[in-house]
């Protein structure tokens, strides 16, 4: 990208959307409800799918354009299953991954995964790749910068001898980029024009890290919030960067700034876990055997 700060990628220079249909998960609130305001003023019909429908109703009534809320509990496979039931025979141009819980105390879904790779990783593995026959452009996956401490404990994904908030989160957001380099690779054996990509905000003020259980941590990110964070506005742009601009599949795209933490969005890198291709292969592996849900057949096929 070029130095000038004119030149930076920004909201304004978003494309027109018109007849594009856009799925968000997690669109009620934070870095989700930005990223709809902005693709839905943009001209896309937006799909808010969102665990409480009341709440995200609210929200998509703050949003001018073309809206709609449908339920989806990330956390319920059978939830998953039901949103993917109900869509119509028609495209979907982009499904964004966004929803998701950060540090949150040891619990589990209603699968009974843990909850944090059960929600950010399970519950979008399963939900894109019921989506994937309708999909006609791209999928795009939040992941975070706490990617670089994580590991896929293969052995023990939930966690259950060795359970912290930090620690789960980590394994959940590089699962994230992990699924996205094997979707990428499986799309492109298939002959798909379809494209795999993911995003990271950077540090941005949302409610997302307000779930941890100890109130030190609590009070920490309360703290960098208001001295260090961007708003959800500016954290929103990577998101709307790899929806709609011109990238290569698997692309990651995060803030341009000092660690990654605040800017404009621009292609960013990622640890080598996370590049490790059969490290890629063998979590997509395990996600269908705890999922039942696996790539499905006839996709690049038109």
């Amino acid at each position: 990208m070029a130095d000038s700060k004119q030149s930076k990628w920004n909201v304004d220079r978003l494309p027109a959307l018109t007849g594009r249909t856009v799925v968000i998960t997690g669109a009620n609130s934070g870095i989700g409800l930005t990223a709809a305001r902005a693709l839905a003023g943009a001209g896309a019909g937006v799909v808010f799918a969102v665990r409480d429908v009341q709440r995200g109703q609210a929200a998509a009534a703050q949003v001018n354009g073309d809206v709609e809320v449908r339920r989806l509990d990330l956390a319920d496979l059978g939830s998953v299953r039901e949103f993917a039931r109900a869509w119509e025979e028609r495209p979907l141009h982009v499904l964004i991954n966004n929803a998701g819980v950060m540090m949150v105390p040891q619990g589990r879904t209603a699968d009974g995964f843990e909850t944090q790779f059960g929600t950010n990783h399970l519950g979008h593995f399963a939900l894109t790749n019921l989506l994937l026959p309708y999909v006609e452009d791209r999928v795009v996956t939040l992941s975070s910068g706490a990617h670089r401490g994580g590991r896929i404990h293969f052995d023990d994904v939930d966690l259950a001898s060795r359970y912290t908030p930090v620690r789960a989160y980590a394994q959940s957001k590089l699962a994230n980029l992990l699924f996205t380099l094997e979707l990428q690779r499986r799309l492109t054996a298939s002959g798909s024009s379809v494209r795999a990509l993911a995003a990271h905000p950077g540090w941005s003020a949302t409610n997302l890290q307000s779930h941890h259980d100890k109130a030190a941590v609590r009070w920490f990110m309360a703290v960098g919030n208001r001295l260090f964070a961007q708003s959800d506005r500016a954290g929103a742009l990577p998101t709307l960067y790899a929806a709609t601009q011109d990238l290569p599949g698997a692309s990651y795209v995060g803030p341009d700034g000092f660690g990654e933490m605040r800017g404009a969005p621009t292609l960013v890198g990622r640890t080598e876990a996370a590049s490790d291709v059969e490290a890629a292969r063998r979590l997509w592996t395990l996600s269908e055997e705890l999922t039942g849900v696996g790539f499905p057949a006839g996709v690049g096929v038109r």
